[in-house]
């Protein structure tokens, strides 16, 4: 005869409750994967339809021919010609700063551009003031600032900001230069 030990009853609870255990945290578990993969589904779900949405695909007939019909107003806006007045200053001629003995000059002319005829009166009238900011400003240049695209811009830029801050509510849309010498 064999001797088989029967378990404890408490042992056979304790072996009942582990099994219990192990079941409920294996559905916890497979639960929180189910979870976690529903919601990733979801994200890349909500993506693809937001790329197609924006993409166009998603539009009909009507929306394609309502877009057309907005976007001719703007082309037809801008095709018409800008109406612009030119104001052309009297030629300048400034002693550049610098170092050394030799001294450089800058003969300019320059034209600004107005939005109307009518702002040419406002601005003749305060034409001494524009030329003085001018003045000081070109005055204090060196040689090295007005070589190469970036320094005219430079000041191109500045010279606009003088002349909108003396005409101030007349707006002066660019500072043109006609003629550039440097000797």
């Amino acid at each position: 005869m064999t001797d088989v030990a029967d378990p404890a009853p408490d042992e056979v609870a304790d072996d009942a409750e582990g099994q219990g255990q192990e079941q409920q945290s294996g559905s916890r578990s497979g639960k929180k994967k189910l979870i976690l993969i529903a919601a990733v589904g979801l994200v890349v779900l909500i993506g693809a339809g937001a790329g197609v949405y924006f993409s166009g695909l998603l539009g009909g007939e009507k929306e394609t021919a309502q877009a057309g019909k907005e976007e001719a107003p703007d082309a037809a806006a801008s095709a018409a010609p800008i109406t612009a007045h030119y104001l052309d200053l009297d030629e300048m001629v400034i002693t550049l700063g610098g170092v050394g003995r030799k001294s450089s000059f800058l003969k300019m002319r320059l034209s600004l551009e107005l939005s109307s005829p009518e702002d040419e009166a406002r601005i003749k009238a305060i034409m001494p003031r524009i030329v003085d900011n001018f003045q000081v400003f070109l005055r204090e240049l060196r040689i090295e600032e007005l070589q190469g695209s970036q320094g005219l811009y430079r000041v191109k830029e500045e010279l606009l900001a003088r002349v909108n801050s003396a005409a101030h509510p007349t707006k002066v849309r660019d500072v043109l230069f006609r003629e550039m010498l440097v000797q």
